[in-house]
């Protein structure tokens, strides 16, 4: 028996939208098809809160050299931050992350790239170009993906090659000394052999001065060159290798650290604070340097009704970086000091070389029965070793190894053409080792987490679902402090529950797309990292309960044939639940701390929100397209998002935390649908806002920023 969902299934594959891909505004919108469940389906047939990317909607934020920071607040609850430049990115869905600044932080957000969990920090900032398809899975993905996604997931798919020749050749070109060019050629080999490589080339030239050193144009700039290529077999009608590498080399600057950029009791930038002028005796200008290299292998075996699939892939990376930490130059004690108060000068040097490797079997039944299964296994190895120069004391180096276990499965079944129930289990043992001088940690823990939807399908183009899911972040341990004569930190696994219930649709002709969910989730000792204060220590924590409650909404409407409009609304009500709980406040007393505070200057931190956690998030965007010929149009595009009320760390004050910041871009121009040939002018950041990103509070009132104000012209060929 056929469930009804798959001729919508049908529809869909037939009209996926294609990412990066410039085409006039469409008659209508269709079902987008997702791999949330890691197979092809309707976004319909899912019952899980997944928010999208496509068209100039993705393409545009790369425009002006963005990184993969570039996606925060570009779907609802997703948020995104550094405090490590362009490398090391931290995620958070609905409220969930971790501000851990070090390079060997875990994260309850996966990203997923071309099917391959990337664990560490730099992995996860791998550039995005010639991407097919971004989802944003949201809530706890325990069955099918496993430990280290409490959270949620980022999943990204390359294109893949395919028989047909085709190619794409994208060049902006931007103030500030911006480029960024975007090719890809594939096709055909032979009969049964496809290829398809693609590159990237991004540069910004340095634009902020030292005025402490009096060199103009020292700093702020960056090169990166990445390359990615896949190679298809088709062996027979039933089997068939996918083989890919990736490469990637960075040269540029670490994070931009400014001192008393925030006067006390107040979150506002000061005058301290110039965007194109530092103040840096140490740090050599904030370097960074990072090389990485990947390969995986994908198989698929048709044997009868059933498809066997297997994953390999490894991964490495190393690199530095190098940082001013305190943002400005002498100290207190020393003749000169400025801008502002410094109470000792600070400047760090860090340092990883890490490799992972990854297997995972599945099989899975056709997909389009009343029941439709699939069981998998996956192992999990890498090494990380972390260099720390704190340049008073002998650099240190520490060792991670984490060996992880795993078993799953999930089916559905159609108990009706509009009921259907989906379940799935997963048992993971996750194991943690760590050695540096004069310590050795081990940690490990083995779970069962899971989820349980039942949806609804009240006709072909909505459904209903409701849905309650488990998940768990892995023991974690963390040993920076060591480099400053402390002792490694160790936090116990935090475990999730999550309810979640869904509402997606289309209608109005298939003219407007709309998805909502509400949820609320609990965290049990859920994992904390209390960073910076008097000794700037990164120590792990638990607390007994974490809390979150808010609602997700993604609308698309197709006002006429050649207007579109997005709008994406996030709520996050977080709330930190233990209250004996009590971490280090701002080094040198200069913060104002607004939470109770204990006999011996520790902050109580119970009934804050989770540090990082914007409160609200929004994201609009509108494309008008104005037909002059047969063949050729004008457009304009632009896309703004805001992020809402969010405290920088565990504790509150005044001045670490922000509210009301946004960020707008648009691009208009002239294109040849029928040639694939494009031209248009561009800008990023176009009201030049400066936004706060993160501080560092150990010190003084240092911040640090968002990018600056891009503008250029965009030229582009497919062929």
């Amino acid at each position: 028996m056929t469930r009804t969902n798959a001729p919508r299934m049908a529809i869909a594959a037939a009209v996926t939208a294609v990412i990066g891909t410039s085409a006039p505004a469409m008659a209508q919108l269709e079902e987008v098809v997702v791999t949330a469940q890691k197979r092809e389906q309707g976004i319909l047939d899912v019952p899980l809160s997944i928010a999208t990317l496509s068209g100039e909607r993705f393409t545009s934020m790369f425009e002006g050299g963005a990184d993969i920071r570039a996606l925060s607040a570009r779907v609802p609850g997703l948020y995104a931050e550094s405090s490590n430049g362009r490398v090391a990115p931290r995620f958070y869905i609905r409220g969930l992350g971790n501000i851990d600044f070090d390079l060997a932080a875990s994260q309850p957000v996966s990203i997923i790239m071309d099917e391959v969990v990337k664990e560490n920090v730099v992995l996860k900032s791998f550039p995005l170009f010639d991407i097919e398809r971004v989802e944003v899975l949201r809530g706890p993905q325990g069955s099918l993906f496993g430990r280290n996604t409490t959270a949620g997931i980022v999943k990204f798919d390359s294109y893949k090659p395919t028989q047909e020749f085709e190619g794409r050749l994208k060049v902006d070109a931007g103030s500030l000394g911006t480029i960024n060019v975007e090719g890809a050629v594939g096709g055909g080999l032979t009969d049964n052999l496809t290829g398809r490589v693609a590159v990237l080339v991004q540069n910004r030239d340095d634009y902020i001065n030292n005025d402490y050193t009096g060199e103009s144009d020292a700093l702020g700039g960056f090169e990166e060159n990445a390359a990615k290529a896949f190679l298809q077999w088709d062996a027979t009608d039933s089997l068939t290798f996918l083989l890919g590498a990736h490469y990637r080399d960075l040269d540029g600057t670490s994070a931009i650290f400014r001192a008393n950029v925030f006067d006390p009791g107040s979150n506002s930038l000061n005058e301290n604070y110039d965007r194109e002028t530092v103040y840096f005796d140490e740090g050599d200008n904030n370097p960074q340097e990072y090389e990485s290299t990947g390969y995986n292998l994908k198989i698929d075996w048709d044997i009868g009704g059933m498809t066997l699939t297997s994953i390999t892939a490894y991964d490495e990376a190393d690199g530095y970086s190098l940082g001013d930490i305190d943002g400005g130059f002498g100290a207190v004690f020393l003749p000169e000091m400025g801008p502002g108060f410094i109470p000792f000068p600070s400047q760090t040097a860090d340092s990883a070389d890490t490799d992972q490797l990854t297997q995972e079997f599945r099989l899975a039944s056709e997909y389009g029965d009343r029941f439709n299964w699939q069981v998998g296994a996956f192992y999990f190895d890498s090494e990380l070793e972390v260099e720390t120069n704190p340049f008073f004391i002998p650099a240190t180096t520490v060792k991670h190894e984490n060996t992880t276990w795993a078993v799953f499965g999930q089916g559905d079944y159609a108990f009706t053409d509009a009921w259907t129930l989906t379940a799935g289990l997963r048992w993971t043992d996750d194991e943690k080792d760590f050695t540096a001088p004069g310590y050795s940690e081990n940690v490990s823990d083995d779970q069962i987490s899971g989820d349980l939807a039942l949806s609804y399908a009240a006709d072909e183009r909505s459904l209903f679902w409701a849905k309650v899911g488990t998940g768990f972040r892995a023991p974690t341990i963390q040993g920076r402090d060591v480099a400053f004569g402390g002792a490694p930190s160790v936090a116990d696994s935090e475990t999730i529950t999550s309810f979640e219930f869904g509402y997606k649709s289309q209608f109005f002709d298939d003219t407007m797309r709309f998805n909502a969910a509400l949820f609320y989730y609990e965290v049990e000792d859920i994992q904390f990292t209390a960073v910076g204060g008097t000794s700037n220590n990164i120590q792990l924590i638990n607390a007994d309960t974490g809390t979150g409650m808010g609602l997700e909404m993604d609308v698309e409407w197709l006002l006429t044939d050649n207007f579109v409009m997005t709008f994406g609304v996030g709520y996050a009500d977080t709330e930190i639940e233990d209250n004996g709980l009590r971490v280090g406040a701002c080094g040198s007393g200069r913060c104002t701390v607004t939470n109770p505070v204990d006999e011996n200057g520790f902050v109580l931190i119970d009934g804050n929100p989770f540090p990082n956690a914007p409160e609200t998030t929004f994201n609009v965007t509108a494309s008008y397209s104005y037909p002059i010929s047969d063949a050729s149009e004008l457009f304009v595009f632009t896309d703004w998002s805001y992020q809402g009320d969010t405290n920088i760390f565990l504790y509150d004050a005044k001045e670490f935390q922000t509210d009301g910041q946004y960020e707008g871009g648009f691009r208009a121009g002239w294109r040849r649908v029928d040639r694939g040939l494009e031209v248009a002018v561009f800008g990023r950041n176009i009201t030049d806002e400066e936004n706060v990103m993160g501080a560092i509070d150990f010190n003084n009132l240092t911040g640090f920023t968002n990018e600056p104000q891009v503008f250029g012209v965009s030229v582009s060929s497919e062929f």
